[in-house]
């Protein structure tokens, strides 16, 4: 109410303020002066003047022509003793028929104390403010409310979530339950002297389900959740990330027990003293703040932190240490087993046809993650609905793998007859290398329909979940991604820029085997990279090569001499089938898709 009574204050004060300023200015527009006084004073000396009258220092003339004009005198005075003995002499001759000095000539009071008026209001105004940012006004409260963290709390249907909704994260299900076990009942546990670890961090590439675990935490402890994200705390105003801090922590311990969620806390939680000349800028108070917070005197008994990032890597170790965040859960991409049990959950709503094995579709899918699985069968629904059909088919399941992999057709592009034919030839390529090979995945579907960026594709899907490469796997994967540029030069005599991906891919693959992996011979058990790229501009530009140039060049002089056997492998593979290559390619070129089937029964005909 008090709060109301100070703006209901300045309300009125600025509503008097406008007021008048807006009557004045009508009484101006409506009665203004349309001469000037010397032009008033021209009128006279030229005897235009027949009739006048003054009012409240206004006069009023009728000319000769017929015409009024009207001139502001502002002081009466100053006009009689100037005109007032023409006047006279142009009455006697006749000139002037009637004036009139009888009315009054007392000035408009609040026309001169406008200004007056309008100074007082102004600095009462200014005070107000000053003392609303100061003191305890309304504009003070505005600062506070910014200092505030901007919270979000479960939905009903979050609140709903539990363990059951989270598939493919058995462990890391294991490793929350002791969570949920001490929010649901800490006095077991304080009797033991044991205490809850303070901070859980989730770690794991993205769409691996790291925000769903944390929500399913507190479903389960049915607590308070105060979720935030990790930018929300950073702003240009300085002190603002760590007044939100603590507005978080105040806010939890109010509500404990209760969990403290924070998304993607590398926004706020990187290394400090990292970037470009190691300032102490406002993201790193805003960290210090949280340190402290964390594990500082301050006792935060029944809040549990939790957070999630896919950069542990560029955290500040402080903020690692026991004590801060104890415990790291790595949530990584389900295996196939996972895969089924995710799908089975987003499957849940959706109307399935008979002919529908979501075990092979896990079996397909290695390397999705679930919000990729998620937005696979929504990609399968909508294609579903497209052709006005009432259950989701395994075709539409099939063609949705393919439009989450690479992309949507695009059938509209007009392709030249010599491109597509250069196409047909690379991809029939790449699917003959690969079925070669001994060690390499199957062909699942060769197409040169665009899709995406590429011209066309050859997918190849592992028969099972690989945790580790070997290092004729990788030497295989080299040979198979050459394919496409040795049919070229093999069936066409020239090579075209459709392989430089390819190539790309060849040569990241081959430096990682020689510089990080230590599949080389000749340069031996060594790493020579760091395995992950420097974020920080700071440490990029003072980071050093840990080798010399004799070794750059013997580790050029590798991946070089990988690259150049696994080209002279491919070619001769492609030589060997060569038929067999050209009636794929011819194929591509008749129908621009290829199934696995269909590739099999080229290679059972020579059988």
């Amino acid at each position: 109410m008090k709060e109301n009574k100070r703006i209901g204050a300045g309300g009125i004060l600025l509503f008097v303020l406008i007021a008048i300023s807006v009557y004045f200015l009508v009484m101006a527009l409506r009665g203004g002066s349309n001469i000037t006084y010397a032009k008033l004073r021209q009128l006279f000396e030229e005897e235009q003047v027949t009739e006048f009258s003054v009012s409240n220092t206004r006069l009023t003339a009728k000319l000769k022509d017929g015409t009024t004009a009207t001139c502001d005198l502002y002081d009466f005075a100053v006009f009689y003793e100037d005109m007032n003995d023409l006047v006279v002499q142009q009455k006697a001759a006749g000139i002037i028929t009637d004036y009139d000095y009888h009315a009054s000539h007392s000035p408009n009071v609040l026309q001169l104390l406008l200004p007056y008026v309008l100074g007082i209001l102004g600095f009462v105004l200014l005070l107000n403010f000053i003392r609303g940012m100061t003191g305890a006004g309304p504009a003070n409260d505005k600062m506070a409310q910014f200092g505030e963290a901007h919270i979000q709390t479960l939905s009903p249907r979050d609140k709903r979530v539990t363990f059951d909704d989270v598939a493919g994260a058995d462990e890391e299900k294991e490793e929350l339950e002791e969570i949920v076990s001490f929010l649901r009942a800490p006095e077991k546990f304080w009797d033991l002297g044991a205490h809850i670890p303070k901070g859980v961090l989730l770690v794991g590439p993205p769409g691996t389900g790291k925000t769903l675990l944390a929500k399913a935490v507190a479903g389960e402890a049915e607590v308070a959740f105060l979720s935030i994200s990790g930018s929300d705390f950073v702003e240009m105003y300085v002190g603002v990330g760590a007044s939100r801090v603590r507005s978080l922590f105040e806010q939890a311990k109010k509500l404990a027990p209760a969990i403290v969620f924070i998304d993607e806390i590398d926004a706020v939680g990187r290394q400090r003293g990292s970037g470009l000349g190691g300032g102490h800028d406002e993201r790193e108070q805003t960290l210090n703040q949280l340190l402290v917070e964390m594990d500082g005197f301050t006792n935060n008994d029944g809040v549990v932190v939790m957070a999630a990032t896919n950069r542990v890597d560029i955290l500040d170790p402080a903020l690692l240490r026991p004590g801060r965040f104890d415990r790291q859960v790595y949530v990584g991409l389900p295996d196939i087993k996972g895969r089924e049990e995710i799908l089975k959950i987003h499957a849940r709503n959706k109307p399935l046809a008979e002919d529908v094995d979501l075990s092979r579709v896990a079996k397909g899918t290695p390397g999705f993650t679930g919000a990729d699985l998620e937005n696979l069968l929504n990609e399968a629904a909508l294609l579903t609905g497209r052709r006005d059909q009432r259950a989701i088919t395994m075709e539409a399941l099939d063609e949705a793998v393919i439009k989450v992999i690479a992309g949507p057709e695009k059938h509209s592009r007009v392709i030249p007859e010599r491109e597509r034919k250069l196409t047909a030839y690379h991809e029939a390529g790449h699917a003959i290398v690969m079925h070669a090979l001994p060690e390499h995945d199957p062909v699942h579907q060769i197409s040169i329909v665009p899709r995406g960026q590429a011209g066309g594709m050859t997918i190849a899907l592992p028969e099972e979940d690989r945790s580790y490469l070997s290092r004729e796997f990788m030497l295989e994967q080299i040979v198979s991604l050459l394919g496409g540029r040795a049919a070229e030069q093999l069936i066409l005599g020239d090579i075209s820029t459709g392989a430089s991906n390819d190539i790309q891919r060849a040569t990241s693959m081959a430096r990682k085997m020689v510089g990080t992996y230590g599949m080389s011979d000749r340069l031996g058990t060594v790493a020579f990279d760091a395995g992950h790229d420097e974020v920080f501009i700071g440490k990029s530009m003072a980071q050093t090569r840990p080798y010399s140039e004799k070794t750059a060049a013997e580790i050029d002089g590798e991946i070089r001499r990988i690259i150049d056997e696994a080209y002279g492998r491919c070619r001769a593979i492609l030589e060997q089938y060569r038929p067999q290559l050209i009636e794929v390619a011819e194929y591509l070129l008749q129908h621009e898709t290829m199934s696995a089937e269909e590739f099999a029964r080229v290679f059972e005909k020579e059988a």
